[in-house]
């Protein structure tokens, strides 16, 4: 049977007006569905490949001190931006950042892998640059080179940890001639042409980066994530349970973080995740169908487009903006997740906000009741991203037996840090799956994960191989 756009139930609004909907309540089941399955399956303990739910060791081994301290470079290739950062590490939990931003676009993501990382190494150097000379952030004496870590957000295989083969491009990038390749490596031919006086000493995920930045300022982090264009989570676990990496005859008494990649959970077979028609008209547009199927779900590069697509078919059930020219909200992707934000959190009675929206992006009027139906749209999509989100904590606090005594959960990304009540949807998850209990895990804004994190790394990375602790990881 086609796709169609009509909508499988609907609820009445002020204004005599229906609303589309594909959602279940806690009066359907005590526990709602979009919480329940995801968190019973999300984490299985023994797999011991790079398959779906990847679970990535990342070879950083253990927790920091406190007590790093030192100059690091580190440059971070997000989903929007590349960054560059110079960071300052102090000692107890404190630090200071010197950076610069550079925006990506979207033929740059598209573009071969190779002159992407050339760009890298170019931004690099200009940053070095710029802050080098006289009276400059940055002084090197004649062959010195600063430890650089990478952050580099993507899902990779890693058998050390300045070495990295991309599984697969997420966050809609597509650059060719990169997946299956050693990033680390091709960003290192990169610095050897720009002739950097630095030293690659780390690659990592940005969310490994926040774990342990985290916990640099907070030794009560456990597990750190993501909500952003993308999402991800990562945690500390014990090596005797990692089968990857068994192997490597390293100790079980030790720990390593896992880069959990659990925007990868339930790609392809789709046998856990609640989607409803409008995921699946995205899937299937999207640069990599059947892939990402949790992120899909709740990252900030997809809500806005649900939320079009919603809109879309109401338009063409004759519900909204009667007798206007939609074509500029027809435009796949014209509406940015910033706009529900904006729209959840419109303080004014008449929803002025969502009129000026509706006006300047789309020119389109509005009646209170449509405004009203908007913003309704907007709770709903907003709403289930974050109960979603806390399936995927649920099960990390449940494998790692942290409900007794409590943990924190340090959080960063757009949705966490802008999107109006998503920490606090996260909290009604986590009590729907574990009761009252769920008060012992608190969630709070993650330190730098993409910056300070990967200079950290990059410092623990230095002092566990000047005492000579695995030394080839």
């Amino acid at each position: 049977m086609p796709l169609s756009r009509r909508g499988s139930g609907s609820v009445a609004l002020p204004g005599g007006q229906h609303l589309a909907m594909h959602t279940r309540t806690q009066d359907e089941e005590p526990l709602p569905h979009a919480t329940k399955s995801p968190y019973v399956v999300c984490f299985p303990e023994s797999s011991a490949d790079y398959g779906l739910q990847p679970m990535i060791p990342t070879f950083v081994f253990g927790w920091p001190s406190g007590d790093e301290s030192g100059d690091y470079l580190a440059i971070d290739l997000g989903g929007t931006n590349l960054r560059v950062c110079l960071v300052t590490l102090q000692g107890k939990g404190k630090f200071e950042v010197t950076q610069s931003k550079y925006r990506l676009s979207e033929e740059q993501k598209q573009d071969d892998g190779q002159k992407l990382f050339d760009f890298c190494a170019e931004s690099l150097k200009t940053f070095i640059d710029t802050n080098s000379g006289e009276g400059g952030l940055i002084q090197l004496t004649p062959g010195q080179k600063l430890p650089l870590g990478f952050t580099f957000s993507y899902p990779c295989k890693q058998d050390r940890i300045d070495h990295g083969v991309l599984i697969r491009w997420t966050k809609g990038f597509g650059a060719p001639n990169t997946e299956g390749e050693d990033v680390a490596a091709m960003f290192q031919k990169s610095l050897d042409k720009f002739e950097l006086p630095v030293i690659l000493s780390a690659l990592i995920n940005d969310t490994t980066g926040t774990l342990i930045a985290s916990h640099y300022v907070n030794p009560s982090t456990r597990i750190a994530c993501i909500f952003g264009t993308g999402c991800n989570a990562a945690y500390m676990e014990h090596i005797k349970d990692i089968p990857k990496i068994k192997d490597l005859g390293l100790p079980g008494n030790a720990d390593m973080a896992i880069n959990c990649e659990w925007g990868a959970f339930d790609s392809f077979e789709h046998e856990h995740l609640p989607r409803s028609k409008y995921d699946v008209i995205i899937d299937e547009a999207s640069n990599k169908p059947g892939e990402q199927a949790f992120e899909k779900l709740i990252s900030g590069r997809y809500l806005g487009e649900i939320m079009r697509l919603v809109i879309c078919e109401l338009i063409d059930d004759g519900i909204l903006f009667l007798g206007q020219n939609t074509y500029k909200v027809e435009v796949p992707n014209a509406l940015d997740t910033a706009l529900l934000s904006l729209m959840e959190s419109d303080p004014t009675d008449e929803l002025l906000m969502i009129i000026g929206i509706m006006s300047h992006f789309f020119a389109l009027e509005t009646t209170l009741a449509e405004r009203q139906f908007l913003r309704a749209i907007a709770r709903l999509i907003g709403r289930r991203a974050a109960r979603l989100s806390a399936c995927g904590i649920g099960a990390l606090v449940g494998k790692m037996g942290y409900l007794e005594d409590g943990c924190a959960v340090g959080c960063d990304g757009s949705l966490y840090n802008k999107y109006p009540g998503f920490a606090g949807r996260i909290h009604e998850g986590l009590i729907d799956i574990y009761g009252e209990k769920a008060m012992n895990i608190r969630t709070h804004h993650a330190e730098d994960g993409s910056g300070v994190g990967s200079a950290i790394i990059a410092a623990m990375t230095k002092a566990r191989k000047d005492a000579g602790l695995y030394v080839n990881l």
